[in-house]
């Protein structure tokens, strides 16, 4: 009579573990990489009322505000991504910084605004650091 195989052989669960351990070390680093550019994701948000601020004052007085309590918002405001926020009056940009030790990357990000002839405010975003986890549209 023939002996029927009963469980797996070693160098069969070697071959698993070795798959499974591949497929983990590509996977952790992506996934953290996800993470941090969901997190990043506030940094622009942080800035929606500021940018709202500064359209409306650019659209009612047709120039940049002089100063951020001019326009209606505050630069003092952080949260647990949120370092710090600042406003540059010459050309009426908000510039935001991570908190990199909450992030895990040290990401900062620019928010330009202009108008057009009909006079509408658009904003352009530019990353000043962190290139690699702002959406594309501020790379």
């Amino acid at each position: 009579m023939k002996k029927v195989q009963q469980g797996f052989t070693l160098i069969e669960l070697m071959i698993v573990v070795a798959i499974i351990g591949i497929l983990a070390s590509i996977a952790i680093p992506a996934y953290k990489d996800y993470m941090t550019r969901a997190k990043v994701t506030e940094l622009i948000n942080f800035v929606g009322p500021a940018k709202m601020a500064i359209s409306e004052y650019i659209v009612t007085n047709g120039k940049f505000p002089a100063t951020a309590t001019d326009a209606g918002f505050t630069t003092n405001a952080t949260s647990k991504y949120v370092q710090s926020m600042s406003y540059d009056s010459t050309k009426g940009a908000v510039t935001v910084n991570a908190n990199s030790t909450t992030l895990g990357a040290t990401v900062g990000i620019k928010l330009r605004p202009s108008t057009n002839s009909s006079g509408s405010v658009n904003w352009k975003c530019t990353a000043s650091a962190g290139t690699k986890f702002v959406p594309a549209s501020c790379r």
